[in-house]
């Protein structure tokens, strides 16, 4: 699969998606191969803007224990992929929608690759900008969830059931963004 495709996911619920399901990547494999190296970068990078930036990004920026706060936001995206993915099965399944466990977490695993990406940013000093980015990979993140939920279930659906699955499936993810920002601002 290349660049252009995965590119096109949060745009159509057909380009990419049937490629995707086709090659039936082993959940283990999404874990190690996309999970485990993109969810390094987040706490990669917030630990290399704590350290360097201190106050300059944000107040109070500096005087944290970044190494476990890092570490903590590390190991709480692996566990929220195994959750979602369940979370994604769950939802469409008590909707109209038919998915395999395969297929939910295959859409767990493409949906915060912008989010992941996002925090490439912090590579900026820019608290503004940084907010910014997050808010637009979020967006392409709940695209990518919409669009995947549409291709990757096993019924056809229409955009109302797939629109409603998709709400739900952001709002407990975001409720679990909120709460990880929470511990970690916490601590």
């Amino acid at each position: 699969m290349n660049v252009m495709t995965v590119i096109s996911l949060p745009f159509s619920r057909r380009s990419g998606w049937r490629e995707l399901q086709q090659r039936q990547p082993p959940i283990p494999l999404l874990a190690w191969v996309v999970v485990l190296p993109m969810s390094l970068i987040p706490p990669l990078m917030l630990y290399y803007a704590g350290t360097h930036y201190g106050n300059d990004f944000a107040p109070g920026f500096a005087d944290r224990s970044w190494r476990h706060i890092t570490t903590i936001l590390f190991l709480a995206e692996l566990l929220t992929f195994f959750v979602m993915g369940w979370l994604i099965h769950s939802i469409a399944n008590s909707r109209e929608l038919s998915i395999s466990y395969h297929d939910a977490y295959l859409l767990a695993a493409m949906a915060p690759l912008p989010l992941w990406s996002s925090a490439l940013v912090l590579f900026v000093p820019s608290l503004l900008l940084n907010a910014l980015a997050v808010l637009v990979a979020l967006g392409i993140s709940c695209s990518l969830i919409y669009h995947g939920l549409q291709a990757l279930c096993r019924r056809e659906s229409n955009d109302i059931v797939a629109m409603s699955a998709t709400y739900t499936v952001i709002a407990c993810g975001i409720l679990a963004w909120g709460l990880l920002m929470a511990v970690v601002w916490a601590y």
